[in-house]
């Protein structure tokens, strides 16, 4: 479940960055009832560009296989082959 902070309660800089270690997700912060900010931990900051990135090269992945457009381990060594007298 989503974790939801008032924006007053930024006052207290320490809990909140407790909070944000504790949870390891991101920190929903509200003004006046509504979505304003949302704050996290470095580790889950990188975390997070570390699975889009991950999750954007398994769609290339399968798009190129979609497409056609890969080739097989015996013809990528052959190129090798070829290029560096691998």
């Amino acid at each position: 479940m989503p974790c939801i902070v008032p924006i007053k309660d930024l006052k207290n800089t320490n809990q909140i960055s407790e909070l944000c270690h504790e949870r390891r997700e991101p920190i929903f912060i509200t003004k006046n009832g509504y979505g304003d900010m949302v704050l996290m931990s470095m580790e889950t900051y990188e975390r997070n560009n570390y699975m889009r990135d991950i999750y954007a090269k398994l769609d290339a992945a399968e798009d190129d296989l979609k497409n056609n457009r890969f080739t097989d381990s015996d013809s990528f060594m052959a190129k090798l082959d070829e290029k560096y007298g691998v």
